[in-house]
């Protein structure tokens, strides 16, 4: 099922008014570590070192898989400025994109005012990566890697390409796994962004099977790093056992019958992505009784993975523009709070960026305001967190 291309157009903000004020949680000390360690899955939790279940906000944060090859809004403002924002609205999980191009020997960073993030000056796109995972650390925000695209300039169907082979998908896997292995400011790998097209799911057939590619790649990363939890996304179509069509990426009805197996247990987090009308017009959306049928459509789709207790579901997209009770995209919209929120489910909404052209941001577009009636939307699913003071003194000792 085709969705607009438009979710990940970009805008180029010259100018902005770089006052602002931050509303949400109580800010914790700038320094504040990320020691809360490496996690695993029980049942549908998703749980800590110590068996205590995982308390998440999370959002996207985009800009390392575009031809920028570097975060978007760094035009703007500074990381730092950024990050300590991210913090005070109360999140503490960010999913990061990136492109494999990124880390090609000719890809240069662009579009970043280095007066304002003089800290960047000279380094390559993986080590603003780096700094990314470090400052965010400093903080007590954890990250997600999300292996967006193959190349720079958009999405594929399937987890490789004629320039980006599966071979060099699953090596820059290795790569980061290792790079980032004793760092437990990073917890995760979502293997590849929105299967979809020719993506199959349980057909056995190796070159669009993305259930037994999610394997080879999670098996991959985990002899590297065995603490990472492997976030698995859906396909659209092309499951077998049942014609179900679904977004990119939000197709997981094959995982009742063909699960995702490692070799090392308890890791495995699915995560779909849903969208609404702003991205593109769907049946259910013109469904008489809309929005009461959503429901049992996310049960079926992939709300059952974690109702029957087979694994986590983390929504790893979801946004749009409205978050009314009147327009379809905001009866849609706040349906799915709803939905994830009485399902206990985890999430990284879509997007703190403004410049996702067809849902917007966290962000207004001059970069710096916060949208607040999404906030007031997501804050019925946001948990108390906890930067605390005690976790910096635990990383003392």
């Amino acid at each position: 099922m085709k969705r607009k291309s438009m979710k990940k157009s970009f805008l180029v903000i010259a100018s902005l008014v770089m006052g602002f004020t931050l509303y949400g949680y109580t800010p914790a000390s700038a320094d504040a570590a990320s020691v809360k360690g490496y996690y695993h899955t029980e049942g549908n939790k998703i749980v800590d070192e110590s068996g205590k279940e995982a308390a998440f906000n999370g959002l996207n944060w985009f800009g390392l898989e575009t031809p920028n090859y570097t975060l978007h809004g760094l035009w703007s403002r500074s990381m730092d400025d950024m990050l300590d924002q991210v913090k005070k609205e109360g999140y503490n999980l960010i999913r990061l994109p990136y492109s494999n191009q990124l880390f090609d020997a000719s890809s240069r960073p662009d579009s970043i005012d280095y007066h304002k993030n003089p800290d960047l000056v000279g380094l390559t796109p993986i080590q603003i990566m780096d700094k990314l995972v470090e400052k965010a650390g400093q903080r007590g925000i954890q990250i997600i890697l999300d292996r967006h695209r193959p190349g720079s300039g958009g999405q594929s169907e399937l987890w490789y390409t004629s320039q980006y082979p599966e071979s060099r998908w699953i090596s820059d896997w290795k790569m980061l796994a290792e790079r980032y292995k004793n760092n437990p400011t990073v917890i995760g790998a979502d293997l590849h962004n929105e299967p979809h097209g020719q993506a199959s799911w349980g057909t056995g057939n190796l070159s669009t099977d993305w259930r037994l590619a999610a394997q080879r790649a999670g098996n991959a990363i985990l002899s590297v790093n065995p603490n990472w939890l492997i976030l698995v996304e859906g396909v659209d179509h092309n499951v077998q056992g049942n014609n179900s069509q679904y977004w990119w990426g939000g197709n997981l009805t094959g995982v009742a019958n063909y699960p995702v197996v490692l070799d090392v247990p308890n890791r495995v987090v699915y995560s779909p992505h849903d969208y609404g009308p702003g991205v593109s017009s769907q049946p259910w959306f013109n469904d008489p009784t809309f929005p009461s049928n959503l429901p049992a459509i996310w049960d079926q789709t992939w709300g059952y993975i974690s109702k029957q207790n087979i694994a986590p579901v983390l929504v790893g997209e979801f946004g749009g523009r409205n978050v009314d009770l009147s327009s379809t995209e905001g009866k849609w919209q706040n349906a799915l709070v709803d939905y994830i929120g009485a399902n206990n489910l985890y999430f990284t909404y879509w997007s703190l960026n403004p410049n996702s052209g067809d849902t917007g941001g966290l962000l207004l577009d001059d970069w710096v305001t916060w949208n607040r009636p999404k906030q007031d939307m997501l804050s019925r699913i946001m948990k108390p967190v906890n930067f605390a003071a005690e976790q910096v003194k635990a990383a003392a000792e």
